[in-house]
Parts: structure tokens; sequence; C-alpha cells
């Protein structure tokens, strides 16, 4: 995330890509067509106050009861948090320096949560947890080396009855780490490594298609085959240009919907407090939005973002959506939560 100081200056002057010309400075602000939409909900703020602490937050659906669904969301100086649909606090775990979030329901052996731990900046580690459904709270399972470098961003990968991870390191290599679960500490190896050119962080996995999507934060956004025997080569889904994209590029978040290859790519353009959106199908661009001000206030400088589509209760019928607010003044960053079917309806998705 870029700093206020930085975000002042972006509001002042043009943004400048790295190589760029002075002809091809890109603008602070992107001027193409943005549609507004309210959040419908917040949860409570970190406890880390006056400091970029809230990152990432990954959904938990509970099929039985929608209504009584999760959101774990990282502090990233601290731990992490669980909360519950109408935002209140319902557990804390001390964790330390974690930095993304994910999570994946394995039926038997439960929910379990992985972040990115950046305790220490040279040895990046994967964290696990396992999400108990009825406690609500995490419970520490171990961690599994992912790398030499700073951990960054993580999503998981279930294929089958099978488990995988990647860990974005901060310089843009991913490493792929096949999970062990299956004793009391978990176990992890790589199983092959890929790179960007860049800092990296964001990511998000289609299961569907096998396909990885990694954000580049001041290049944009690309895809890759998440299959262990599949191309390392990158394609390019979309550059952060200053019209699709602002930089940085940070947070990704699928809305899979219908079978195939079917749903949509969100990207959260940190630079100008806004989120592209892409289908999945064909990866074209379909527009972009804002979270404006309302009742539970406008969100700026977003880092993580999730989004989930299915039945979250009365307030959340169609999916649930949610982003980290990087202001969230007078308080401490926290996180809004959205109706996925206002923000296709403010976008005219079917």
């Amino acid at each position: 995330m870029r700093s206020t100081i930085q975000m002042t200056l972006l509001g002042l002057l043009p943004l400048v890509a790295a190589g760029c010309t002075a002809s091809e400075k890109r603008p602070a602000f992107s001027p193409a067509p943005t549609a507004s939409v309210q959040a419908r909900g917040e949860t409570a703020a970190v406890g880390t106050a006056n400091a970029d602490a809230a990152d990432d937050p990954a959904i938990w659906r509970n099929s039985a009861d929608p209504a009584a669904s999760l959101i774990v969301g990282t502090d990233k100086k601290a731990g992490l948090y669980v909360y519950d649909l109408a935002g209140k606090q319902l557990s804390f775990i001390d964790a330390g320096r974690v930095n993304n979030v994910d999570l994946r329901d394995m039926g038997a052996a439960g929910i379990i949560v992985a972040a990115s731990d950046r305790n220490d900046p040279l040895r990046a580690q994967l964290a696990l947890f396992r999400l108990d459904p009825v406690t609500r709270k995490l419970t520490p399972l171990g961690k599994v080396a992912a790398g030499a470098g700073e951990a960054y961003g993580v999503c998981l990968y279930r294929d089958g009855a099978s488990l995988q991870a990647f860990n974005i390191l901060k310089d843009g290599t991913i490493s792929q780490l096949a999970l062990d679960l299956s004793s009391a500490a978990p176990a992890g190896r790589i199983v092959r490594s890929m790179k960007l050119a860049t800092q990296s962080e964001g990511c998000a996995m289609d299961e569907r298609t096998h396909r990885l999507y990694v954000a580049e934060e001041d290049v944009g956004m690309w895809r890759f085959d998440a299959r262990a025997t599949g191309s390392t080569t990158p394609a390019k889904i979309a550059a952060a240009d200053g019209i699709q994209i602002v930089a940085d590029t940070e947070g990704v978040a699928l809305a899979t919907e219908g079978g195939g290859d079917g749903g949509y790519l969100l990207v959260s353009s940190q630079g100008d407090n806004a989120y592209a959106v892409y289908r999945l199908g064909d990866e074209s661009y379909v527009g972009r939005f804002r979270i404006g001000a309302g009742r539970f206030g406008a969100t700026e400088e977003t880092d993580g973002i999730d989004v989930m589509v299915g039945d979250f209760g009365a307030d959340y019928p169609g999916g649930l959506f949610v982003a980290q607010d990087g202001h969230n003044t007078p308080s401490a960053q926290n996180f809004k939560l959205l109706a996925w079917a206002d923000i296709k309806t403010a976008l005219g998705l079917k």
C-alpha cells in the first residue's frame, strides 16, 4: 500500500510508469466511467491504530446457515480476526506479521486457513490454521517453509482431495507448495516456482479452469497455468495503464458463476480507490466501480478484496464482496461489506 504522503502527491501529479517517457504519463485518477456502489456493512476496526494494518479478507460461506457465514481478516502488524456478517469481531489470534489470507473448506479435514507469514523477511513461511465454525475461532496448525524472501500474497488451490498453496514473495517469485495435512504438524514442499519481474502480491485461483491470477503492482494482471506440469510463462490480462487500473494493482478476487469459466475477475485499482472488473470467459474488461460514501463510508487505498457468489442471508442474497478500507477515519482500518447483486446492477451485468 502507498503511504498517505504518496497518495497526496498522486492526487496532484500524474503517475509515471517505470520506463515511461513524459508523453506516456498516466493520470492519477482514471478518466474511465466508474460506477458508485454503497456498502451494506462493515467490520469492527482492527486493533492496530494509526497504522497501515488491515490488509486482506477471506470469506467462508456456511451452506447450512448462510447468514452465519464468517470473514477472516488480517491485521498485518498483529494477526488474524474472525468476523460475522454484522461485522462483529468474534475472535482474534496473535500470529504476528501475516499479510494475506485465503481459506478452503476441506470437508472432513475442516476449514483450512492459510496466511502469508512475513515475520522473518528473509524466510517466507505459510502459516496454517483450522477455523472452527462452531466456536468461530482459529487454531494454529503450524508453518511451512515457502522460499527465500519476504512472504506477501497467498492463495489456495484445491485439486480434488489435495491442497496446494501459492505463496507470492514480495520480489515477484511465486512458490507453488504441495501441502500434507495428514499429520499433527503440516508439511509442504515447493513443487515449482514462477516469476514476475517486480513487486507482486494479490492472487486468486479458479479451480474450475486451473487458472492462477496474480497482480504485479506497478504493471498489471497476469494469468498462470496452476497445474504443476503446466507452463510457467504468464499471460497478460490487463495493464496498470491509468485507465482500467491505476497502480497499485492490489487485491484480486473471483466471482465464479455457473459452470465452465463463467463469472468475473475483480481487481483493486488502489491508485484511484476503485475496482476493475473483467469477464472470466474471454478476460474482457466490463467496467469499474468505486465504493461511495454512505452509511458505512467509502473505501480508499484498498489492499485485499474477496468475493463469493451465493446466498449469504437477507442482506447479501446474491453474494458477498469484502474490501479493505485503508482509511476508515477516524477509526483504525477495517473491511467494508457489499452485496454482489448491487455491484452487478451498477455495472449492468447479467
